[in-house]
């Protein structure tokens, strides 16, 4: 695996030092490791060990220059052949965002900070998975920037033992005691606090010498300067050494007495707490962001509140007169580390999102209507599995099929397409903001119109697969033209799934009934009283408001109940709490009275009551697909619509329908509706026989 890191500058910092350590770890490991940065003097570093290094001005604020990086990072990735691009700063992570999308490259973000709430912040959480390094900056991304939880990765920073002497306890001057604070010189840090604090600290203990390791940025020069001017206000010249930026922090921190972390606000981690435990060094922290995770007061080191210098000085009286509190929490926090913040323990936790993020694909289906449909795509949603057994697949549904989808086996999550809640221009576009949420690699559009392929480009995805079908179809990037003669629908999706080389693997529909939904219907028939020698067949009356061409006569089904009545045969009406009247009217015009199931099931309850028959009559409707999936020989009645291209696939069925001239129409309306007044009481009867009888 070949992984790229990009960051502003390669000076002596946080991010840098991780930089450098993951590839120094990834190295060792066999990886190949790039970075680009604007350079600096841990490039030399980068290249003893053998980093690839290329230096280019990804850290300028400037809309200008980021696209003319887009482009060079675009080459860099495409001639080192990099399989992953990791991002560790806002500005770097927008250059290779985009040069990630160009070259359908796996994309990972680290966000080391608590990002202010604009937009230029967002494209750090843009990637597949988010690397945050405490559980503070998790939620930060998760509430703020909405960030899907399931995308956060927590793997705190961690400390090279390597780089540290632990500090001996046994050495420790009972009188003369140096503490420091190691970072930036900003406000953010807290250093006029820590200042303050000194002052109540050499009244109790007056041989204390405070090191301020770090220097502040070019456009920060003036805090440094205040507080130089604050201590020598608050009489401090002899006490306060500012060292600067410096190299050699382990060896400095190996001589301190203790370390002070005085951050005011969120800090994302702080690594240098680490650092001072890896040297056997207590620490004093503010109770701020990642701060709570590394250190456990009063066992690991101790906490107080941000810009409070006289609880500040209290803590740090409290550990230099207290040599066994000092070493206590010094052995307690060096245990913690080693066991779980080693670099190694980080570094393969690292590799394990760069391994997901390589080989795990995000996939779309969208089909969110209309029931039958639905339930026909299931051979294609198992085909995706197969071929993706480690994708997140998720599938764009509809409202009224969300219960069909619900025990998928092969689909990780669903969302909703909801026609009240996302109707117009603004409803799609808070669907469409959704999607968008999940960072798809692949849509798969097997809806087929013009709303789900706006959808399909709204989410952004790399690859949107879908028909050609001139309804907004220019908006797909893959597509493929429909056959020119008639086709079964799974047959159709099938050719779609091809152009991916996705290889289907059978056409047999499938739905999955709950335990409840196979009780309830047990139990549904069972208040019926059928024999245990009757034969029980379920006649669907109709297929829906709309098509009222699809409907066979009331009086043949009439007839049909009690033809079935002589043949020791109860017949079971299915349908919604719409049929129901017309189910009473077909009761009262029969001698046999059948049995009423109408609006007393959902989908699953009636796949598990379907599930139970010995056959099923249906006109070309949900329920046939319904029937055909749940394997029960069905008689289907076509009229208006041709089963060449409707039928679902099945073993045992009987496709009853009249060669008209004027069928198949697909007209929902017909003054004669012949189509279906030809089909006689006695074909039906036949078929239904031949198929409850055949083996």
């Amino acid at each position: 695996m070949k992984i790229l890191q990009i960051l502003p500058e390669l000076h002596v910092g946080g991010v840098e030092t991780g930089t450098i350590d993951l590839s120094r770890y990834l190295i060792e490991k066999g990886y190949k490791a790039v970075v680009v940065s604007n350079g600096g003097e841990l490039v030399k570093e980068l290249e003893k060990m053998g980093v690839v290094h290329y230096r280019l001005p990804v850290h300028r604020k400037s809309l200008i220059t980021a696209f003319k990086m887009v482009k060079e990072l675009v080459k860099i990735i495409q001639s080192e052949k990099i399989d992953i691009v990791h991002a560790r700063s806002r500005v770097p992570g927008w250059i290779a965002f985009f040069a990630a999308r160009k070259t359908n490259t796996a994309f990972v973000t680290t966000c080391h900070g608590y990002y202010s709430m604009h937009f230029f912040s967002r494209v750090m959480g843009w990637a597949k998975p988010i690397i945050v390094p405490s559980q503070v900056i998790g939620k930060h991304m998760i509430d703020d920037f909405n960030v899907p939880f399931k995308r956060i990765r927590l793997i705190p920073r961690w400390v090279d033992l390597n780089r540290f002497a632990l500090r001996s306890n046994d050495r420790r001057s009972k009188t003369q005691f140096t503490i420091g604070i190691v970072g930036r010189i900003t406000p953010l840090k807290g250093h006029e606090y820590l200042l303050k604090a000194m002052v109540r600290i050499l009244r109790s203990v007056p041989y204390v010498k405070l090191l301020i390791i770090g220097d502040a940025p070019v456009n920060k020069m003036h805090y440094k300067d205040e507080l130089k001017t604050l201590t020598r206000r608050l009489g401090l010249t002899h006490h306060v050494d500012f060292l600067g930026k410096r190299k050699d922090v382990p060896k400095l921190l190996s001589k301190l007495n203790l370390l002070v972390l005085s951050t005011t606000t969120e800090e994302a981690f702080g690594r240098v707490i680490l650092e001072a435990q890896a040297s056997g060094v207590p620490v004093v922290a503010t109770r701020v962001g990642g701060v709570i995770d590394i250190i456990d007061d009063g066992k690991t080191g101790l906490l107080v509140p941000p810009k409070s210098p006289v609880s500040m000085a209290e803590a740090i009286i409290k550990i230099l007169k207290n040599a066994k509190l000092a070493k206590e929490l010094s052995e307690n926090a060096y245990k913690k580390v080693k066991d779980k913040f080693t670099l190694d323990k980080m570094a393969e936790k690292i590799l394990a999102v760069y391994n997901e993020a390589y080989e795990t694909k995000d996939i779309l289906i969208i089909k969110f209507s209309a029931l039958g449909d639905v339930i026909l795509s299931t051979p294609s949603l198992r085909a995706v599995r197969k071929k993706f057994p480690k994708a997140r697949i998720c599938c764009l549904t509809g409202k009224a099929s969300k219960t069909i989808m619900q025990n998928c086996p092969y689909v990780d999550d669903l969302i909703v397409y909801d026609n009240e809640k996302h109707k117009g221009l603004k409803g799609l576009w808070k669907l469409a903001k959704e999607l968008r949420r999940h960072n798809f690699d692949i849509v798969i559009d097997l809806q087929n119109n013009r709303k789900s392929h706006v959808l399909s480009f709204l989410s952004l995805s790399l690859l949107r697969c879908g028909y050609d079908n001139s309804k907004l179809s220019f908006l797909m990037n893959k597509t493929i033209k429909l056959s020119p003669i008639d086709m079964l629908p799974v047959q159709q999706q099938f050719r779609l799934l091809e152009s991916l080389e996705i290889n289907p693997d059978g056409d047999k529909l499938e739905l999955w009934p709950s335990k409840d939904d196979d009780s309830y219907a047990a139990k549904l028939i069972d208040s019926f009283w059928v024999g245990k020698k009757e034969r029980l067949v379920g006649i669907n009356l109709s297929a829906s408001q709309r098509w009222l061409t699809k409907c066979w006569p009331l009086k043949n089904f009439a007839q049909l109940c009690d033809e079935f009545a002589k043949k020791n045969t109860r017949v079971i009406i299915t349908g919604t709490k719409e049929d129901l009247a017309t189910a009473k009217e077909l009761s009262s015009m029969t001698k046999s009275k059948p049995l009423i199931a109408t609006g007393k099931t959902n989908i699953m309850q009636l796949a598990s009551v379907i599930k139970r028959l010995h056959a099923f009559i249906t006109a070309d409707s949900a329920p046939l697909h319904i029937a055909a999936a749940m394997e029960t020989p069905f008689i289907a009645l076509f009229g208006p619509t041709s089963p060449a291209r409707h039928m679902p696939p099945a073993k045992k069925c009987v496709v009853i329908k009249k060669d008209l001239e004027c069928s198949p129409c697909y007209k929902p309306k017909c003054n004669n509706c012949r189509c279906m007044l030809d089909i006689s009481v006695q074909e039906v009867l036949d078929a239904t026989e031949r198929l409850i009888n055949s083996k």
